[in-house]
């Protein structure tokens, strides 16, 4: 039980973080291109990364903090159904190179996040 309420609310906190994020890069860059999705899960991306390695390699951060931080906090902020939704509507308006290009820098960025994520918990680790 205090795991899940952990969780909810980190989920709304990481929610409420989405929401700040999103709309900062919408007024910066206009809504083109999904820039704040990609953003917010490439930040999302190396932050999981970074919490799980100092999690499951140290006694840093609890299993009750991982569980929170990880499932609440970037479950909340992190949005693949996002990512999604404005794949399928750009590939609908006939926008085809920006659809592709949002699944390959989304993929790419996040996937490299993830490892430098994880390289930067390592390397706080060694501290």
């Amino acid at each position: 039980m205090k795991q899940l309420f952990l969780v909810v609310l980190g989920s709304g906190l990481g929610g409420g973080a989405r929401y700040l994020v999103a709309g900062w890069f919408i007024k910066a860059f206009g809504v083109s291109f999904p820039f704040g999705t990609v953003a917010i899960n490439t930040i999302g991306s190396l932050l999981i990364g970074l919490i799980m390695e100092v999690a499951l390699n140290t006694n840093l951060i609890s299993g009750d903090m991982r569980v929170a931080l990880t499932t609440g906090v970037l479950g909340g902020f992190t949005t693949y159904s996002t990512f999604n939704y404005e794949t399928i509507s750009l590939l609908q308006q006939g926008a085809i190179l920006l659809g592709t290009l949002n699944i390959v820098v989304t993929v790419l960025l996040c996937l490299l996040a993830g490892v430098i994520g994880s390289l930067l918990g390592r390397w706080l680790i060694s501290l």
